[in-house]
């Protein structure tokens, strides 16, 4: 798995931005309505619903991963 800086959503619960350390952040995180929450790291704690197969497939497309979590560590 690559590592990954990931943003949450405020006005959604459990909305997650999952952008690779070595890619540019996309222009809408910087909107004012996402909130940096942490690194996905090798290794390290994933949320529940992380799907690194689709996260590779997204990123590849768009450059970031959009996903919903449930896991109550990455909830506010």
């Amino acid at each position: 798995m690559r590592n990954y800086n990931l943003f949450r959503l405020s006005e959604v619960e459990g909305m997650c931005c999952a952008v690779p350390e070595s890619s540019t952040v996309p222009a809408f995180i910087g909107s004012g309505r996402w909130t940096f929450t942490g690194k996905l790291e090798d290794g390290c704690r994933t949320p529940l619903d992380f799907d690194g197969r689709a996260a590779d497939t997204a990123v590849r497309f768009n450059g970031f991963y959009l996903f919903q979590t449930v896991d109550r560590r990455f909830l506010a």
